[in-house]
């Protein structure tokens, strides 16, 4: 399998970056900075909560980049470590992230189909309602489209675990979504 060039791209600035270079390392930052940002967001719901974990996080990557084996694995690894710290600052706010109950997920299905661009900012807002392990995993997936296995790796669970999530966070993202076009 090949890498793509960005793939290539960011093996080397993380090669980069572990042998001393500062310039790479504000590439990475760049590069990465934005959607760690809107994952931060979504993940807290506070510009500036988003904003104090993302430079915890950016103070974790500087220092523990060295150690980091594989440069390939880097942006799993980021993800995790950003992961982490939303979900440390969520449960010191007593935030629960556990998973809805199972009457949540008893809902009838409904077809399969994707969401039209014109549904971009409900769907954005409906994720704001979402706990947060349902919003990581489609986060994850959808917003930064990371394979099963990747987001296996950041949250630590097996990807058939994953794959279940994703299937009950989309069903309750459609009935927050239903639910809000029927209020309107």
């Amino acid at each position: 399998m090949t890498d793509s060039p960005n793939q290539l791209r960011e093996r080397i600035l993380v090669s980069r970056c572990q042998a001393g270079d500062q310039w790479a390392f504000e590439e990475i930052v760049s590069t990465y900075g934005p959607r760690l940002r809107y994952y931060l967001l979504k993940q807290l719901g506070s510009p500036e909560a988003a904003d104090d974990v993302l430079q915890d996080v950016w103070l974790d990557v500087y220092r523990g980049v060295v150690r980091l084996r594989r440069p390939d694995a880097f942006r799993a690894w980021i993800y995790r470590i950003t992961r982490d710290r939303a979900f440390r600052v969520l449960r010191r706010a007593r935030i629960s992230c556990q998973l809805a109950d199972a009457a949540d997920l008893a809902a009838p299905d409904v077809e399969d189909d994707g969401f039209a661009a014109e549904d971009a900012q409900r769907v954005h807002a409906a994720l704001d309602r979402l706990p947060p392990l349902y919003r990581d995993v489609l986060l994850l997936r959808f917003i930064e489209a990371l394979p099963y296995d990747g987001i296996a790796q950041i949250t630590g669970c097996p990807a058939g675990t994953v794959k279940s999530r994703i299937h009950h966070a989309k069903r309750l993202l459609r009935q927050e979504m239903k639910g809000r076009k029927d209020d309107e």
